[in-house]
């Protein structure tokens, strides 16, 4: 059985170590100024909620860099005291608002529908019992018996972004950061210290969470390892000097000791994700093809292209072991259920790497300039992601595909095997935990290239 005051006591020796920290998990300015970049345009004065602000570096960093109205949420009122001090102090009062609550359970006038143009949730961990508590203390997790949090991570993640989406303005974004495992299959020390807190999902399971809860992923960065030491450097600093007398202290160094000697040992096989996520269009419905489709899909690039070659390039590709993947042939549904747009992956090769061709990519007629040619890509995009895929490429229009993240090839020194201006031949990292590949793109047979 738990004790209770005891397990008070660790909670509030674990703040007392880590309230005095310039941060309160890993993270930098650099990395929150790379998140709002790749949000893209905000309006002016976006409504921003920050969702377990702690002390609020990033409310502070909105409001005076992007002139955001910030909401800022907590469940720890010294966080929220400090937040309001700094910002009087910077002159930042008038547009930064502290909010003590649940961020499991965002309700009341503080929270009405529609409101907010960037929901921000970094170095926050979505599981369920962090949406109760914003930093519970590991004691309390292992009291618990036989829960399984592997699954935990994961339908926390997409309770917390299905729900918060209710909160989102049209057109506003996302920014949620999870606690990710970057490797298939962990080594024996990692899996051995991590268990006792529950396994981590991998990059591909967590945005296949992001995708069942009806998102669609528009970036995935990875933070840097310097991120964790504005973190763990001065965590490591304040364990030496705690006063081991304080109640409730002699358990919590203990506990958080963990944290950096598992990332000195293991930091290359987990790590926090941030995730950019919008809603799915709801005009569209997005799916892998069925073998019912195929006519349908031809006639769909037969259309969209001067000429047929395009729709016999997806059979010839279709009949290619080596290229076609099934789950990466996407169709976007009109309302009576056919194909209205396509879009279509298939594996190519990067010198010797395993990596993915767009193309093509067409939309009917009757329903183009509609976004359903846009929502069958992203859609096909996401397949990629939850299937592991690291790399993409397109030949194509650089101000078309620069929406969904493609830049030329050549930043990675990637090229094409024949001439093509260099700002049409792009790529698109869906996976920046492994090398980017660098050579010449090798295409299926059925390309002609």
């Amino acid at each position: 059985m738990t004790d209770h005051t005891d397990d008070a006591s660790c909670t509030e020796a674990f703040f007392a170590l880590h309230h005095p920290l310039p941060r309160q998990s890993p993270g930098s300015d650099a990395t929150t100024r790379r998140l709002l970049a790749l949000a893209g345009p905000l309006p002016d004065r976006p409504r921003v909620l920050d969702l377990g602000c702690g002390p609020g570096r990033a409310s502070l960093l909105l409001a005076a860099e992007a002139g955001a109205r910030v909401t800022s949420v907590d469940l720890r009122q010294p966080f929220l005291d400090e937040l309001d001090e700094a910002a009087e102090a910077r002159g930042l009062g008038d547009r930064i608002r502290t909010v003590r609550a649940d961020m499991g359970a965002l309700t009341g006038p503080d929270f009405p529908a529609g409101s907010f143009d960037l929901i921000l949730a970094e170095g926050v961990s979505c599981r369920p019992d962090r949406l109760r508590e914003r930093c519970r203390h590991p004691r309390a997790r292992l009291d618990r018996q036989g829960t399984p949090e592997g699954a935990a991570y994961r339908t926390g993640f997409a309770t917390a972004v299905r729900d918060w989406q209710r909160l989102l303005a049209p057109g506003g974004a996302l920014m949620v950061s999870e606690y990710v495992r970057t490797t298939g299959a962990p080594s024996a020390g990692a899996r051995t210290l991590r268990e006792r807190h529950g396994s981590l999902p991998t990059l591909p399971e967590t945005t296949a969470a992001a995708v069942a809860a009806g998102c669609t992923v528009w970036a995935v960065l990875l933070h840097p390892d310097s991120d964790g030491d504005t973190h763990h450097v001065p965590l490591a600093e304040r364990m030496e000097s705690a006063d081991r007398a304080v109640p409730g202290m002699e358990c919590a160094p203990a506990a958080t000791r963990e944290e950096p000697a598992v990332r000195r040992k293991h930091g290359a096989e987990y790590g926090y994700a941030a995730y950019l996520l919008r809603p799915a269009d709801p005009r569209w419905t997005t799916r892998p093809e069925t073998a019912a489709d195929r006519e349908a899909v031809y006639a769909v690039n037969a259309a969209a292209f001067p000429t047929r070659e395009e729709a016999g390039l997806v059979d010839a590709l279709r009949a290619d072991p080596e290229a076609w993947l099934p789950e990466l042939s996407y169709v976007a549904e009109a309302p009576d259920g056919s194909p209205a747009a396509y879009a279509l992956l298939t594996r190519c090769r990067v010198g010797d790497a395993p990596a993915l061709a767009l193309a093509p990519v067409a939309t009917s007629p009757t329903h183009q300039g509609q976004g359903a040619g846009q929502a069958v890509v992203r859609a096909v995009l996401d397949g990629a992601r939850v299937r592991g895929e690291a790399l993409v490429v397109v030949l194509g229009h650089p101000g078309y595909y620069a929406r969904f993240g493609f830049v030329p090839a050549s930043r990675y020194g990637i090229r094409a095997g024949f001439e093509v201006p260099d700002e049409a031949m792009m790529a698109l990292v869906l996976d920046d935990s492994a090398p980017v590949p660098v050579g010449m793109i090798r295409y299926p047979a059925a390309f002609g290239v």
